[in-house]
């Protein structure tokens, strides 16, 4: 026996309509297709009140609501988690999610997820996309930090996910790449879709014609270069799962310490000083989770009509890299 939980989707496309199950593959990426598949043929699917079929051609302004089969796990349970809220009013609050941190409760992670945390702080909050993702309006992965918005209510959380959906919304996330890029900016714009063979993984379309790519672009600006190494800011224009990891990876430049793209978890003393210079005794671990911090997100309040930005500060793991890489790698 499984529990449901219903999430509902105001449509934005640009272009063309789209079927109605490619859509929904695009906006859940974590649901499988066969998920969806199921969902739509047991008419767990509506769109604008009414079930359709999987060719239905979704339109801009369509009304979707998904109703999901859950595993026989109860809803996520409120849990004593310190979070760090950068702000608050009555309708959203911006949090510093710590790396680590899942977003919501899933198979493998039923406890300690920023939802858990989220529902002990807080009084209130949307449930637009069901009991099991309360609040949740975007994710990070789960070692990205930084800055990540939580509705209050249902009416500013279908405004903030417009929002996404029309591009208004600005994120900046600072980032450090194994590897040099060349240009101090530039932007880097491919398709990605879900990696053949590796479910957890995203990858650049080979076939731009494949009904399954999204499009994706993502900009970048150096901060500052060191000998194998470089600190960037980076500003994806879309939104797509795993895109700034994808993108560059997908030109010489994985991100640090991200094993998916770049085959490494973490990051030693030892890797970034001269060889022999560190004694086993004084090795440390600088970092263990990929070197990607969502810094600054930049929108207007869409209850109070003003534009706002909020920012995460550098987390410490970051600055010891920083720091290393300042002392042992300065461009020569």
């Amino acid at each position: 026996m499984a529990s449901s939980d219903t999430i509902e989707i105001l449509a934005r496309v640009r272009g063309e309509a789209v079927r109605l199950d490619q859509f929904l593959t695009q906006q859940l990426p974590e649901v499988s297709r066969s998920l969806i598949r199921r969902a739509i043929d047991a008419q767990a699917v509506t769109v604008n009140g009414e079930s359709t079929k999987a060719s239905y051609r979704v339109r801009t302004g369509d009304v979707i609501r998904v109703r999901l089969d859950q595993p026989t796990h109860g809803p996520p349970k409120p849990e004593d988690i310190p979070l760090d809220v950068l702000y608050e009013d009555d309708n959203l609050a911006v949090i510093n999610k710590p790396a680590g941190m899942v977003v919501h409760p899933a198979k493998g992670n039923w406890s300690g997820t920023l939802v858990n945390a989220l529902q002990f702080r807080f009084q209130q909050l949307s449930r637009v996309n069901g009991d099991y993702r309360p609040g949740i309006v975007h994710r990070l992965d789960r070692d990205t930090s930084g800055v990540i918005l939580v509705a209050k209510e249902e009416t500013t959380h279908r405004e903030l996910a417009s929002l996404f959906e029309q591009r208004r919304m600005f994120k900046e996330y600072l980032a450090i790449t194994a590897g040099v890029l060349d240009r101090d900016s530039d932007y880097i714009e491919a398709a990605i879709v879900r990696h053949p063979s590796v479910r957890e993984k995203m990858a650049i379309a080979e076939d731009e014609d494949d009904e399954d790519a999204k499009d994706a672009c993502t900009f970048y600006e150096v901060v500052e270069r060191f000998r194998g190494y470089t600190f960037c800011r980076v500003l994806p224009k879309t939104g797509r799962t795993h895109q700034i990891r994808v993108h560059l990876a997908s030109v010489g430049c994985p991100i640090l310490a991200d094993k998916a793209y770049g085959g490494r978890d973490r990051v030693m003393l030892s890797d970034l000083a001269p060889s022999g210079t560190i004694s086993p005794e004084d090795d440390a671990t600088l970092l263990s989770r990929q070197a990607l911090h969502a810094h600054r997100i930049r929108f207007r309040h869409p209850r109070r009509l003003e534009w706002m930005e909020v920012t995460a500060p550098l987390p410490m793991d970051f600055s010891r890299v920083l720091d290393a890489l300042r002392r042992f790698r300065r461009p020569r």
